[in-house]
């Protein structure tokens, strides 16, 4: 990328990086900005550490908050990624995922379908290992490659289909207007988001990583 920058100045970039690499290695982060890196997409999946531990993502939520600040400190956009939706989710936590993005100030950063997204429990997927994925997931479905599984909550499965409605609406809005709107359905405690002068860089298509819908749910990676 030094090279790339060199022979051609004005190419921008993205790169996808771990957050335990962005802190084990953040005193590259200002390289990534002079070589032209726009933003850094990160799979965080979740800001309670015990389902983090469960996705063995090897950092935890303080490390999230840390590397928010890394990259603005260089100067960098975090996309950050989420499966908000997961056997182990409460109400209660998915209300705290909203909070906490709203207080980091990463309302603008998120696109909206990551805040929609439900576990997707594949054939060979290393999630069967636990007990509470293996003894609650349905009978394997050919159709979508995966295992169907219901929350025990059907309340956090009322709030995944309603958040999915807003976020697949035609009528949407701007990302703060679907998170103002997820947040009041979900009961999260925010306040209204205002737009910044320059709004952060993003991938113009957003609907990656989802599987075919079934009449009931949809499941996404």
């Amino acid at each position: 990328m030094e090279r790339l920058s060199r022979e051609c100045p004005g190419v921008t970039y993205d790169a996808t990086i771990k957050i335990e690499h962005l802190l084990k290695h953040a005193d590259m982060l200002p390289l990534l900005r002079d070589t032209g890196c726009l933003f850094i997409t990160s799979a965080v999946e979740s800001v309670d550490d015990a389902v983090l531990l469960k996705l063995r993502k090897g950092h935890t939520r303080a490390d999230f908050a840390r590397v928010v600040g890394l990259c603005r400190d260089a100067g960098l956009a975090l996309s950050p990624t989420f499966v908000p939706f997961t056997p182990w989710t409460t109400v209660e936590g998915y209300a705290d995922l909203l909070e906490t993005l709203a207080a980091l100030d990463l309302v603008e950063d998120v696109t909206p379908i990551q805040l929609a997204i439900r576990l997707l429990v594949t054939a060979a997927s290393a999630l069967l290992e636990l007990p509470e994925i293996r003894d609650g997931v349905q009978a394997y479905d050919p159709a979508s490659l995966s295992f169907p599984w219901r929350h025990q909550d059907a309340r956090v499965d009322d709030l995944q289909r309603d958040v999915m409605q807003i976020v697949a609406s035609p009528d949407r809005g701007s990302r703060a207007e679907v998170f103002g709107a997820i947040a009041e359905r979900a009961g999260a405690r925010v306040a209204a988001a205002t737009a910044r002068r320059e709004p952060p860089p993003y991938m113009t298509e957003a609907w990656y990583c989802c599987a075919e819908p079934g009449p009931e749910q949809v499941d996404f990676v």
